[in-house]
């Protein structure tokens, strides 16, 4: 399966990068050939793909690094590089390729530190590859520093280096890094798409695709988790009660408690699958003895450790809770469909018996009011107000309407 059939619905797209990719090996080739270089190319050394959370993003920038380091032998016979077989496409795409390099954040933000090793690495010739190429998944994660640390290195590439920079907007990175780039602007995919690729890729059951795609409306990650996850599928129905638990303060409170508990409980599931393997790793490779007595001058990197782990535990808490304001904006926007008389695309069609409750008890006046009272929550949670504090304020608003 070429590597383009995984962006869902970003034809667009595809047509763009498998054109430059083209360019590129032609470029490549010129160049091993030592001859002429090609006048025009839709190739660059810098690229930013932008669009709305779930629209595939970074699975366009690994589809774009797999092609680049095609080696199939259709593509010396006029054919588009990104097979999606051969030992360049298929290291590329499991990140095991010695030549691209996938660069994501389970932290709230990526330092100047990370990014100068970045930029070292993209000093380099290819090892064994066409290009040398850096996937940064979390553009929008660097701090200031970082990002003028990068933009050196935009600004001065070396020959055969290509940048690959993802972020939900170009808002969301410097200007003068996204000046650099070329920009790819991705869409939502259409839910009929989403529960396609769920049903061909993962082996889904056509009817809980579809419900998983309907529900997240278009979002591919979220989708294929609400399809896969039980306990997904579980707090998501738990989240959509809410609305009908803040009629008094009392209700209120406590609603917006069990989603601050709700959160911290992915945090801590995700640190019993992840940081105890980390921290054994590590013990062993600094020497621990059997007995877990440390290695004089070890306590630092183990501190270190636990401060990462710490802060990934932070991040995973907002991302969760994050994820619980977006279904309950969905909630909100069906209501508010239904008070407009429209049932075209309802995401939460599970729930319509208190939809429909809902809108019939309401005005589109309020409910766009308690819509707005969760995107101030999540802009307060940004800011990093203090979670409970920014939830029990939206409940408090939900209330009031």
């Amino acid at each position: 399966m070429p590597v383009w059939d995984d962006l869902v619905g970003q034809d667009k797209v595809s047509e763009q990068l498998a054109a430059a990719a083209r360019d590129a090996d032609a470029l490549v080739s010129a160049v091993a050939a030592d001859s002429p270089l090609p006048e025009a190319s839709k190739m660059t050394h810098a690229w930013l793909f932008t669009g709305p959370p779930g629209s595939g993003r970074s699975t366009a920038a690994r589809a774009f690094a797999a092609a680049l380091q095609c080696v199939s032998p259709d593509r010396a016979l006029g054919g588009v590089p990104g097979c999606g077989f051969c030992d360049g496409c298929h290291t590329s795409l499991i990140g095991t390729h010695a030549d691209v390099q996938i660069v994501r954040t389970d932290l709230l933000s990526i330092g100047v530190k990370e990014t100068r090793d970045l930029v070292r690495r993209a000093q380099m010739s290819p090892a064994t590859g066409r290009w040398q190429v850096i996937v940064l998944e979390d553009a929008d994660r660097l701090t200031e520093g970082a990002g003028n640390v990068l933009l050196k290195a935009v600004e001065e590439p070396a020959p055969r280096t290509v940048w690959l920079l993802c972020a939900p907007s170009i808002e969301d990175v410097l200007p003068t890094i996204r000046s650099r780039c070329r920009l790819l602007t991705l869409r939502t995919p259409p839910v009929d798409a989403v529960a396609d690729i769920l049903v061909r890729r993962d082996g889904i059951e056509p009817a809980v695709a579809a419900a998983a795609a309907r529900a997240t409306q278009g979002h591919i990650g979220r989708a294929r988790r609400l399809a896969t996850d039980q306990r997904a599928r579980e707090r998501r129905a738990a989240v959509l009660k809410l609305p009908l638990r803040v009629d008094d303060i009392g209700g209120c409170l406590k609603a917006a408690q069990e989603l601050i508990d709700t959160a911290s409980e992915d945090a801590k599931q995700l640190a019993e699958e992840v940081d105890v393997k980390e921290t054994e790793d590590l013990k062993a490779a600094l020497g621990a003895s059997q007995g877990g007595r440390m290695p004089r001058g070890t306590a630092g990197v183990m501190k270190e450790l636990e401060d990462r782990q710490k802060r990934r535990r932070t991040r995973t808490q907002r991302d969760s809770l994050d994820l619980a304001l977006i279904d309950l904006t969905g909630f909100y926007r069906d209501v508010l469909a239904l008070q407009l008389g429209s049932r075209v695309a309802l995401a939460n069609t599970e729930a319509e018996d208190v939809l429909e409750r809902l809108a019939r008890g309401g005005s589109p006046e309020a409910t766009l009011r308690r819509i707005d009272a969760i995107a101030a929550c999540r802009e307060a949670l940004d800011r990093n107000v203090a979670p409970l504090l920014a939830v029990e304020a939206m409940t408090m608003a939900l209330r009031a309407g």
